[in-house]
């Protein structure tokens, strides 16, 4: 996610140094000031400083790795010195992988008290990585319970907090027993199960686990933690879970990160701001530009220091070395598609899941695999990135909007990339919809409603179409177009999902689609419905406005060719709330528009009746009389307008335009027949008076009556000219105007005139 430099890192307090004041003395002297030498000297103290940092952390370390019997702070000034030096560097710059063996053994081993102990894990910054190795080791400390139970539990927090910062996990997956013998501990239970959900993969999925869980949640009831280890067991072994657990994803386990999350954001938002000299404990193969957030960081790939010694400057590596990565291939290395081609088979996926999102090769791969863990892990980070950082419902996040506005579009690019939404990201819909202001983020909030997966409609009334109706009737005639253009997408997103479904199953499959195609239909049909209601109030509010009926009009453009063009048997005509308005439209865009769709319509409709006459077929699903009864009332309204001037005679809808001869007499309207027709409808009228310019161009009375006979016909032509494809659609196909061969014969005098 590319952003710019930051404004914060120009607005840093100038740093003075003497060597500055020598030169600003010489220039006040009239001499000139050398600022290539200056910046050097202001390089050189940089350098020197931070290796006399460098120089302290070793000493630091050295001297914790060489602790052997008890020391109490209070009286030892050595120790107070080492460990107030260890964490000043680590909350200034982070700590590199070599540190965190010495310091997690000397946290874990209980040498030293427990305040120091605590100090210890407090100040565990990473500036890159986390050697696997490390966590090992302390794995083992932490099982002989030399420490106390509170530097277990600060432990297991550290440890879910930076469980992305890892470079490798195959080790610490081997742990998943040790992890899960300490789950009849109440205290650290809670925390055991979230480890436990970022490490389980199918193969750890075991009856005797499963009975344990579901003995432990007779005991201490309906734990939260509990039900996330049972659900994700139930993903993977259906068979072994035969409880039934909330479908519907909770929060599961409440933040661990606090001591360190504002330690990590300080750290990489220091280094990154520091100068031009490269960085050796950036998080990343590359630097990046200013990345403030947790979730920011995590959209690099990082850099595994396990296998840094691969890396080489420029992006390559030598045969030697190819060679022997044959057990894994680091993301990090992988730049090009034939490369994930050949080593997709044992390609190693990041720590950090986020940086998925900004990688289009590891999205190929996430296509790919069949490994349903790392899609857990993916979702599982996310929802908790989107519930954390949301800035309309955290209070003091609304100067990260522009950020989390960022983060958000990346989200939505990677779900347009894979061609379907995240689960996490529907649920954080559902959950913040009802909570936001429908300015925040609007773009990317709406931009997401898109990808929402199809479910049953009771379940996304209440969630998703109620706040957002809500929104729709208080807030501008632009928001309005954006929901509609929104639910357009959302509903288009569906209908492609089901051709590709279509597609994919084979015709012995068929029979078990069915249930899926029924649910699909009603789905949709909800959906056109709600779309309809909305649009009818809409125009009322905004008083049948051009732009807003361009949208609705929009929409309709798509459901009108659902048979058809997706596959789906449904018809379903818009309300006489947006038939009418669009027919009476003042705009030729938005009539010509409506003409296209009832055309659209009739070429569907027909389709659907010649299918359930066929034999061949055995129709499944039959569009209702009412679909057909409806079509015909518009028809005949559009026809009775543009064409034989009876709009206010023949059209009986309810909802209609229908008036009495006594009623139109009083109106005062002369040939108030003619109003609406081709010739005199508002949205027509200037097309009208234009050819009759260039017709008669001596004429300054404007007569339309002499548009008529073959008049007509050049008129009709010289309409089609104009570019209104679908009022030429619709008269062609609806409007049986004469026999062809009086029709050819009109045509050869027009010629011949």
């Amino acid at each position: 996610m590319q952003r710019r430099q930051s404004s914060k890192h120009s607005k840093r307090p100038l740093q003075v140094h003497h060597s500055n004041q020598t030169d600003l003395s010489a220039w006040r002297k009239g001499g000139t000031v050398d600022t290539e030498k200056s910046a050097q000297n202001r390089q050189s103290l940089s350098d020197q400083k931070n290796g006399n940092e460098q120089d302290s952390l070793e000493q630091a370390l050295s001297y914790f790795e060489k602790i052997q019997d008890r020391v109490s702070l209070k009286k030892s000034e050595v120790l107070q010195k080492h460990l107030s030096t260890m964490e000043s560097i680590a909350l200034k710059r982070g700590l590199p992988p070599e540190g965190f063996d010495v310091l997690l053994d000397v946290a874990l081993s209980g040498k030293l008290a427990d305040t120091v102990n605590t100090r210890l894990l407090k100040s565990l910054i990473p500036a890159s990585a986390i050697p696997e190795s490390s966590i090992v080791s302390s794995v083992s400390w932490f099982c002989v319970s030399k420490c106390s139970s509170n530097i277990q539990l600060l432990f297991l927090r550290w440890l879910i907090t930076m469980f992305d910062f890892i470079d490798h996990k195959e080790q610490v997956h081997a742990l998943y027993g040790i992890f899960f013998s300490f789950l009849n501990d109440e205290k650290l239970c809670p925390y055991i199960c979230h480890v436990l959900y970022l490490l389980t993969r199918k193969e750890n999925v075991k009856p005797f686990r499963v009975r344990r869980l579901l003995d432990l949640q007779s005991k201490m009831g309906m734990q939260p933690h509990l039900q996330a280890l049972l659900s994700l067991y139930k993903l993977f072994c259906p068979e072994l879970v035969s409880i039934t657990l909330p479908q519907k994803m909770k929060t599961y386990f409440k933040n661990a990160d606090g001591p360190w999350k504002a330690a990590i954001n300080a750290v990489r938002q220091r280094n990154q701001a520091n100068s031009t000299v490269p960085q050796p404990l950036l998080l990343g193969t590359a630097q990046p530009h200013s990345r403030k957030r947790k979730w920011n960081t995590q959209l690099i790939v990082p850099a595994s220091s396990a296998n840094a010694q691969n890396l080489v400057v420029g992006g390559k590596m030598s045969r030697a070395d190819s060679c022997s990565a044959n057990e894994s291939f680091p993301v990090e290395q992988l730049r090009t598609f034939p490369q994930l081609l050949q080593n997709i088979h044992r390609l190693e996926f990041p720590s950090q899941m986020g940086s998925v999102l900004t990688n289009p090769l590891l999205l190929h791969y996430m296509n790919c695999s069949k490994d349903e863990s790392v899609y857990l892990r993916l979702y599982y980070w996310m929802g908790q990135t989107l519930q954390e950082e949301c800035t309309w419902c955290v209070v003091d996040n609304n100067q990260y909007e522009e950020e989390f506005r960022g983060f958000l579009e990346t989200v939505y690019k990677a779900e347009c990339f894979l061609q379907e939404g995240f689960p996490s990201c529907e649920e954080f819909l559902y959950r913040s919809l009802p909570l936001w202001d429908g300015v925040s983020c609007r773009s990317q909030i709406l931009q997401l409603v898109s990808w929402i997966p199809l479910s049953t409609f009771s379940e996304m009334k209440s969630q998703l179409c109620d706040p957002l109706a809500q929104l729709f009737f208080t807030s501008s005639l632009y928001f309005k177009c954006s929901v509609l253009e929104s639910l357009k997408e959302l509903l288009q997103n569906w209908l492609n999902w089901h051709v590709v479904q279509l597609d994919s199953e084979s015709d012995s499959q068929f029979s078990s689609l069915n249930t899926t195609l029924s649910g699909l239909v009603n789905g949709v049909a909800e959906l056109i419905n709600f779309v309809g209601r909305i649009s009818t109030a809409a125009l009322h509010l905004e008083k049948s406005h051009t732009f807003l009926l361009y949208f609705i009009l929009d929409f309709y453009e798509t459901v009108c060719d659902i048979y058809l063009k997706y596959k789906l048997p449904l018809l379903i005509m818009p309300p006489a709330g947006v038939f009418y308005p669009a027919l009476l439209s003042m705009d030729s865009v938005n009539l010509n528009q409506l003409c296209y769709i009832m055309y659209r319509y009739r070429t569907n409709l027909i389709a659907a009746k010649e299918n359930e006459m066929s034999k061949k077929k055995i129709q499944q699903f039959k569009f209702s009389s009412q679909t057909y009864q409806e079509y015909n009332q518009y028809i005949i309204a559009m026809v009775g307008c543009l064409w034989t001037s009876s709009a206010f005679q023949k059209d009986n809808h309810p909802e209609g335009i229908r008036l009495d001869d006594e009623l139109l007499k009083k109106t005062g309207v002369r040939e108030y027949k003619n109003s609406f027709n081709i010739v005199y409808h508002p949205a027509l009228m200037c097309y009208a008076v234009d050819f009759l310019q260039q017709a008669w161009p001596d004429d300054t009375t404007f007569n339309f009556n002499l548009i008529k006979g073959k008049k007509w016909n050049w008129y009709l032509r010289y309409l089609y000219g104009q570019g209104l494809e679908g009022l030429k659609l619709f008269i062609e196909s609806s409007i049986n105007r004469v026999s062809k061969a009086s029709q050819s014969k009109a045509e050869d005098e027009d010629e011949k005139v």
